[in-house]
């Protein structure tokens, strides 16, 4: 009986008028159009961007050189060395590189730092207009932590209960 019932189902083609159905009532129904540069959807506190290094507030550097979030990066897309420092013998990074092509943008790096420094901000429209733009350096970083760091704290500030 499935077999006559099924026969009779694609000769009639109901599932064709099915879809044209639901294609007709989508069709007359009010659309919702984002127009993009001129308005942006609310992103979540938790949304994750392009990355930052944040200072303490007397102006330091946060990152201690452990090489967590480079040990811990699945793309292989951060790259790390470090030296003590020649005035109080304490390790930091003379080179913190993050390749943006490479980046899946997981948040393992930001997870995994033990001081905070890392962090992944919510701007997500930047570009790169020539070869070696994608790798961004220590300098770069900390300039888009001074830059952001208002933003990135009150981030933080409401995902602390989840944390």
């Amino acid at each position: 009986m499935s077999r006559v019932t099924h026969y009779l189902k694609s000769l009639l083609l109901l599932e064709l008028f099915k879809g044209m159905g639901l294609t007709m009532r989508y069709m007359f129904s009010p659309k919702y159009t984002m127009r993009y540069p001129f308005e942006h959807i609310p992103k979540s506190n938790r949304f994750r961007g392009l990355h930052a290094l944040r200072r303490y507030a007397n102006g330091e550097e946060r990152c201690i050189a452990c090489k967590l979030c480079e040990a811990v990066c699945p793309a292989l897309a951060i790259t790390i060395d470090s030296a003590p420092r020649p005035e109080d013998g304490q390790r930091r990074t003379t080179r913190y590189d993050i390749d943006l092509f490479k980046c899946i943008f997981c948040g393992f790096c930001e997870e995994s730092c033990p001081v905070d420094s890392i962090v992944e901000t919510h701007v997500h429209e930047y570009h790169m207009e020539h070869r070696g733009e994608n790798v961004v350096t220590k300098s770069q970083l900390l300039a888009i932590g001074d830059r952001f760091e208002q933003d990135i704290a009150a981030a933080r500030a409401q995902d602390a209960a989840y944390r």
